[in-house]
């Protein structure tokens, strides 16, 4: 089984794992859930080179802007937390966020890519600290 479930995992993009060890009056066992992108290659993925997205063409010079303080907040919350910034919120992540007429947590979960535990995890944290540079930002003009 363990193969079999490497060989599937290789061959999809997987976006999160769950696991869960249940036990009752049958036995035990453990439970996985897996979220994926479907890949239809059958074997295992080969990397190919991804596009590099210009966002400051993407995006209009206000989101840009947006945009960029968003990046800096991702840095500081990835760098506090010891993990990748890509883990906090990708670039495309951002740039939905940016495009968003008022950021706050609720409006989060309507940007493609953001589920509930990614607004739980980080959402308070990045608009705090937008909402910071943003007034310290004012305040320096």
């Amino acid at each position: 089984m363990q193969a079999e479930m490497n060989k599937f995992l290789a061959a999809n993009r997987v976006l999160e794992i769950e696991q869960r060890f249940y036990q009752n009056e049958k036995g035990a066992f453990w439970c996985f859930c897996v979220r994926y992108l479907y890949s239809n290659t059958g074997g295992f993925q080969q990397q190919l080179p991804k596009q590099k997205v210009d966002y400051k063409e993407l995006l209009n010079e206000n989101e840009f802007a947006v945009f960029s303080k968003l990046r800096e907040c991702r840095k500081i919350i990835a760098a506090n937390d010891a993990v990748p910034a890509y883990a906090v919120f990708t670039d495309e992540e951002l740039a939905g966020i940016a495009r968003l007429p008022i950021i706050e947590v609720g409006k989060l979960i309507s940007v493609k890519g953001i589920g509930d535990k990614k607004v739980e995890k980080y959402g308070k944290q990045l608009i705090e600290l937008f909402k910071s540079k943003t007034e310290n930002d004012e305040k320096g003009k």
